[in-house]
């Protein structure tokens, strides 16, 4: 199964869904679970199965997902941590004194967390990065943001392979690492790769302007999305927002 970059090269209907539509339906669904009550445990409960419908209509393997979920790290050690350090009434686990608004800080974090990151997954999975520029650009995103980040997605696997050459470099000629005095080599690499970058940057703007570049990249895509594929693309969003507003109101 190959793909670009994040995307999963198979056919279903979330990858036929355009990528402005994709863009919107990520962002309302975000802010629908960021609104909800941490309390409201039945609606997250409902976001959870509508992603994982999605994931499955999208085809997309479990390891995939289970994978990619390992960004989300840094967000679980957090969250682990609330239930000791924040202070109030205490409740007893497994022996253990913890504080509930530390515990229902955690379950915040760790649920809507896990639901924004698994929905940015299906986002990458199903879309090229071409398609999101191009998404991008449909959704009137100012062209030179536009062009930066085209220009960041074209590059970023140069200046990967840039790395990964220095650091053969590095290790050809007796570097170990996990010492101090090594930090010094680190950081020459770095800068190094700081300047070769920056030169390439500079040849790239001179090699544009020479096929006459006047400052507006060419537009990605000129086709728009029907009605059809915005009700299909939105209507999980949709769905999302009216299970927020319900649980706002029962929790009212």
């Amino acid at each position: 199964m190959s793909g670009d970059g994040l995307l999963v090269a198979v056919d279903s209907r979330i990858h036929r869904i355009p990528a402005q539509v994709k863009l919107v339906a990520l962002f309302v669904f975000v802010l629908a679970v960021v609104s909800t009550p941490a309390a409201a445990f039945w609606a997250f409960g409902a976001y959870a199965v509508m992603l994982v419908a999605a994931v499955v209509v999208a085809k997309l393997p479990a390891t995939v997902v289970s994978r990619r979920l390992a960004v989300e790290t840094p967000f679980i050690v957090f969250a682990l941590l609330l239930p000791f350090v924040a202070t109030g009434p205490t409740v007893a686990v497994l022996g253990v004194e913890l504080s509930e608004s530390g515990v229902l800080g955690a379950w915040n974090v760790l649920a809507k967390g896990t639901l924004g990151v698994v929905a940015a997954i299906l986002l990458s999975a199903t879309t090229g990065p071409r398609d999101v520029l191009a998404g991008l650009e449909r959704l009137r995103l100012p062209s030179t943001l536009v062009a930066i980040l085209s220009f960041m997605v074209r590059y970023l696997s140069v200046v990967s392979d840039d790395l990964h050459r220095m650091r053969i470099a590095r290790e050809s000629r007796g570097y170990a690492g996990g010492r101090v005095g090594h930090l010094r080599a680190v950081a020459g690499g770095v800068g190094a790769l700081f300047v070769r970058s920056f030169e390439r940057g500079e040849r790239v703007h001179l090699a544009m302007r020479s096929r006459g570049y006047t400052g507006r990249m060419p537009l990605l895509s000129v086709a728009g999305a029907t009605r059809e594929q915005w009700l299909q693309g939105m209507t999980m969003s949709l769905a999302a927002v009216l299970i927020a507003v319900a649980a706002r109101v029962v929790g009212l």
